[in-house]
């Protein structure tokens, strides 16, 4: 969209001061005030094309555009108030660097605000909440973040979201409208997930005719029916969410919902997993696994989604036509369709909706990814319970796909947990890595015991190069690949700073003591991991030694 931003009255040609760092990298958003929302939805309609239900809509719709000139014709808005690379800075706060976007010429919020207190932050929260509407412009909340940056950096993320910012919103607009029908959707992970077909309403600006009811319980508790009225409101001004009947206006005729316990797709059982306490999850699921159809088709656009393997050209559309057609059923059958297509009696070329030039962009998408980053494919699998974040565990921990596989192999083969209920020795070593619990164990367990599954995923790795896992760390470093354990209290960082700065060094941080640790990293009093490293003869270091190791002293 560079070339789009480019287009925008707000956004400078050249930036402007003495304190300009050679690179910085600017970011924030992109907006439509409320009056040029109005004007250029009038100026749609008389065109006699289709107008924007929200301004949100039209300011994305407008960043898409193919052709800068029909950009340059929106009135779009930018505040800037965050960055990415930067060679230097020109403050120590995030408000001294906003404030200097506002001298370099770009565009800012004046409303941003330094608080030195809780209570200030909740007055100035009431304060936009009440002239929320008199602004010109759509917010959903405020964001509070942590101003010094070196707290910020000590802070850190979890995943993609950081520590050092919150998001507080207001409370969302409501409407009542029709409960038509409930419809059950079939995850990828055979979730059974009921969904409500309202009658069209608007919400905030936004038409709505489906809204989330989430699970069964979750029905049976709001005790809605179909036919009732409901009422509705879209969660974070964005997600719609039923809250409840208007029990005054219930038909006679409604009855409670019946929940099915078989799949709508495949006609397999649904069933509710009990845990070891004798609870029921809260989700039903299908036992229909790769075979129910809903489920396979859910799993191969999970599989190339943005955050998985992210082949371009290859969206949710494209993935329901090319399986609906049978021409992939599952990921290997990605990486085989051009030599499939050569030889089908309707090749894709030939279908509405394709063209030559761009099926041989998708093929050459697809062959892009023939190498992927492990901890994108081992999360691109779709195996319960492992996201983003535990894929990338996983890659850290083991480094290649041979070592991962090996290691899930053992628990598929040894089970979880043993008839004494405790963790066998395969889950021990799954265990023993930072930030993989029993749950996730269990779901590794359960995936690769799965004959079918072993054979999809070994039909895939016939077709792609697993990369190996590469931290994000810019020298080699005296920790590089060292496997390290903290215990007992740290004085100088807390136990999550200390484990993201091993991280950012190379290390590998472990939860437990074996032969293969490296260090461990002793705080005030260190218990049984200390007398275990001990015996083990394993390089106990004090919290100074350790910030000395790796420079930090």
């Amino acid at each position: 969209v560079t070339a789009n931003v480019a287009t925008m009255k707000s956004i400078p040609e050249r930036l402007q001061g003495k304190d300009i760092p050679d690179v910085i990298e600017v970011r924030g958003e992109i907006y439509l005030a409320h009056k040029d929302f109005e004007a250029l939805n009038a100026a749609q309609d008389a065109d006699g094309q289709k107008t924007f239900a929200n301004p949100r809509n039209a300011a994305a719709g407008s960043l898409r555009q193919l052709d800068p000139t029909i950009t340059a014709t929106r009135p779009l808005q930018f505040f800037a108030y965050a960055w990415g690379e930067a060679s230097g800075l020109p403050a120590d706060t995030q408000s001294g660097v906003v404030a200097a976007f506002k001298r370099w010429g770009l565009p800012t919020n004046p409303l941003t605000e330094v608080c030195t207190s809780a209570a200030q932050l909740i007055s100035y929260y009431e304060t936009r909440a009440g002239d929320r509407a008199t602004l010109g412009y759509d917010i959903d909340g405020i964001v509070y973040k942590v101003d010094r940056l070196d707290y910020q950096e000590r802070l850190g993320f979890i995943s993609r979201a950081p520590r050092w910012a919150i998001a507080h919103k207001f409370p969302a607009e409501q409407a009542t409208t029709v409960l038509e029908a409930i419809e059950i959707q079939v995850g990828r992970t055979g979730s059974l997930t009921p969904v409500a077909k309202l009658k069209p309403v608007t919400v905030g600006g936004v038409v709505v005719s489906n809204a989330t009811l989430h699970n069964e319980d979750e029905i049976a508790r709001k005790d809605v029916r179909v036919g009732d009225t409901v009422r509705i409101q879209r969660a974070g001004d964005v997600i719609p969410q039923v809250l409840g009947p208007v029990l005054e206006a219930r038909p006679k005729s409604a009855k409670p919902f019946a929940f099915p316990e078989t799949c709508p797709v495949c006609g397999s059982h649904a069933v509710r997993d009990v845990d070891a306490k004798g609870v029921a999850d809260v989700v039903r699921r299908c036992t229909g696994g790769l075979i129910c159809p809903a489920q396979s088709k859910e799993r191969l656009r999970h599989f190339v989604s943005r955050n998985a393997v992210d082949i371009e050209g290859l969206g949710g559309k494209q993935v329901e036509f090319l399986f609906e057609t049978g021409r992939i059923m599952q990921p290997a059958d990605i990486y085989t369709l051009q030599r499939r297509d050569a030889r089908h009696s309707e090749p894709l070329s030939k279908v509405k909706g394709y063209g030559a030039k761009s099926v041989e962009k998708l093929f050459a998408a697809i062959e892009e990814r023939r190498s992927v980053p492990l901890d994108r494919l081992i999360f691109g699998l779709g195996i319960r319970h492992v996201g983003e974040g535990t894929g990338r565990d996983l890659a850290s921990a083991f480094g290649t796909w041979e070592a991962f596989r090996e290691a899930v192999d053992r628990v598929a083969d040894e089970g979880a947990t043993g008839d004494d209920g405790k963790p066998t020795k395969a889950a021990n070593e799954l265990l023993a890595i930072d930030g993989i619990g029993q749950t996730v164990v269990a779901a590794l367990a359960d995936f690769f015991s799965e004959d079918h599954n072993r054979r999809a995923v070994d039909a895939l790795l016939e077709q792609v190069t697993p990369e190996p896992f590469v931290r994000d760390v810019a020298d080699e470093t005296p920790v590089l690949g060292k496997t390290v354990v903290f215990t007992g209290t740290l004085s100088r960082v807390s136990r999550n700073e200390a484990k993201a700065q091993a991280e950012r060094f190379g290390a590998k941080v472990s939860g437990s003591v074996s032969k293969k640790t490296d260090y461990l990293v002793a705080g005030a009093e260190a218990g049984s991991k200390l007398t275990k490293a001990r015996d083990l003869g394993v390089d106990v270091l004090t919290e100074d030694e350790w910030l000395e190791l790796i420079g930090q002293a």
